[in-house]
């Protein structure tokens, strides 16, 4: 699950989190504001009666003083104002036929749901009527007793809530909304670092990043940086110890054909000279005797002949490559008329641009590996042509292209996947030049390309 995702629901969920707390605090708080309510209510209208006590008083100074209150003059609209809606005001003591004084009700919203005032009215409980005295002065003047209305009560804080609960929810819409854009903004740049990390993965190890505003970012950045500069460093140092390992080994192999010309060849032409002369004093001797030694003169001529050939094979195989010594062009002309007369299939050399002045190393690698690509085109496929096309390209990004490809089937993927020596070492090669090495399936066969650029 993509980062960004992940944070937003993990947001989301916090956001709900606190939506449903602010329900909960919502719902006590208008739950007890009925309550407060009810005290409010009590204590104004108790002032109001405190006042028309004494006026009463005052009126009736010379009669008696004894149930001065209520009178019909607080049922008023007035005193209707003083009470909350849902909370009813009663006189006590109370006259005879004395009802409650209600606030109004109505419009207080709908009924609640049950799910509702089920648990709140349970877990909350009910609301406690609340009694003042009318003055603390005079205890006979009676007291004000003010309760709350359950059902009034209970739709009020079910429309408090509905209210408040829909400001609730539009801001933590709005700020889940504007949090998630400004996450996806935060970690946009991220896709940045990725793709850097995919142009090392194919071989740019130096990638260009912008410059991050997050302190993590651009912590990450300077990482990936770092991690360029070391696979640059450790490539760099890979490709000048393969290309001293082929040094090293091109001097061995060269040492090797010059031990191999002086001694092995020296003796084994001496060997010849001997059966030669052997043969020619056999001819002289009895005719019995001379066979047997002229034919024992000509094994060893045969075994002789035999090892010098194979010594010179060995030697043009170990001796410096054709395009150190002639250059690339005539390299691989001389290589594939040398094949063309030892195989059967079909060799067609193509040539383009001017590879004259191509030598060196890369002029070594591209001979190497067109020599390795035949050889094995030839010993383990079935083809009956071959195709060696190697190409310059001009240009910015001057580059030379060699191919191989053969009509003789065979498994790309597996050859891929081959730990030869033969590939290992072109694979060695080409990377040592600062190049690469694909094998993809041909239309009847194989085709092995490398590019090596000239830059390099």
């Amino acid at each position: 699950m993509r980062l960004v995702l992940q944070l937003i629901a993990r947001l989301a969920l916090i956001v709900l989190l606190c939506l449903a707390a602010a329900g909960v605090w919502v719902t006590v708080d208008a739950y007890r504001s009925v309550d407060r309510a009810t005290a409010a209510s009590a204590d104004r209208v108790s002032q109001a009666l405190e006042a028309l006590y004494w006026r009463e008083l005052l009126l009736r100074s010379n009669r008696t003083r004894d149930h001065l209150l209520p009178v019909p003059d607080w049922r008023t609209t007035e005193t209707m104002r003083l009470i909350a809606p849902g909370i009813c005001v009663q006189f006590k003591p109370e006259a005879a036929f004395e009802r409650p004084l209600c606030g109004q009700s109505k419009g207080l919203g709908t009924a609640p749901p049950r799910w509702f005032s089920g648990p709140v009215e349970t877990i909350l409980g009910d609301h406690a009527a609340v009694a003042q005295a009318i003055s603390a002065r005079a205890t006979t003047a009676g007291t004000v007793s003010a309760m709350a209305d359950p059902d009034a009560a209970i739709q009020l804080a079910w429309q408090r809530i509905q209210d408040s609960f829909g400001v609730a929810l539009a801001m933590a819409i709005a700020i889940g909304v504007l949090a998630s854009l400004a996450i996806a903004h935060a970690l946009a740049p991220a896709r940045s670092i990725v793709q850097a990390l995919q142009r090392m993965a194919e071989g740019e190890h130096r990638p260009a990043l912008p410059r991050f505003r997050s302190m993590e970012l651009a912590m990450i950045g300077r990482a990936v940086g770092e991690l360029g500069d070391r696979l640059a460093q450790a490539n760099e140092q890979r490709a000048a110890l393969t290309e001293r390992l082929l040094d090293i080994r091109d001097e061995e192999r060269r040492a090797l054909a010059r031990e191999l010309h002086d001694e092995f060849g020296q003796n084994l032409t001496a060997i010849l000279a001997f059966a030669s002369t052997i043969e020619a004093a056999g001819q002289s001797r009895g005719q019995a005797r001379s066979d047997q030694v002229a034919q024992d003169a000509r094994m060893i001529t045969q075994s002789v002949s035999h090892l010098m050939a194979c010594l010179r094979g060995t030697l043009s195989r170990l001796r410096r490559p054709l395009a150190e010594e002639l250059g690339l062009e005539a390299g691989l002309v001389a290589l594939t008329q040398n094949y063309q007369h030892a195989a059967r299939p079909a060799i067609r050399l193509d040539l383009q641009g001017d590879l004259a002045d191509i030598q060196g190393p890369v002029a070594v690698t591209a001979y190497r590996m067109a020599q390795e690509c035949l050889t094995n085109a030839l010993r383990h496929g079935d083809a009956s042509e071959v195709s060696l096309r190697v190409e310059r390209r001009a240009g910015p990004d001057s580059a030379l292209v060699i191919s191989v490809e053969d009509d003789g089937g065979g498994d790309a993927a597996q050859l891929a996947r081959s730990s030869g020596f033969g590939l290992t070492g072109i694979r060695e090669r080409i990377a040592a030049v600062g190049g690469s090495l694909s094998i993809a399936p041909a239309a009847r066969g194989l085709s092995v390309s490398a590019t090596i650029p000239l830059a390099a």
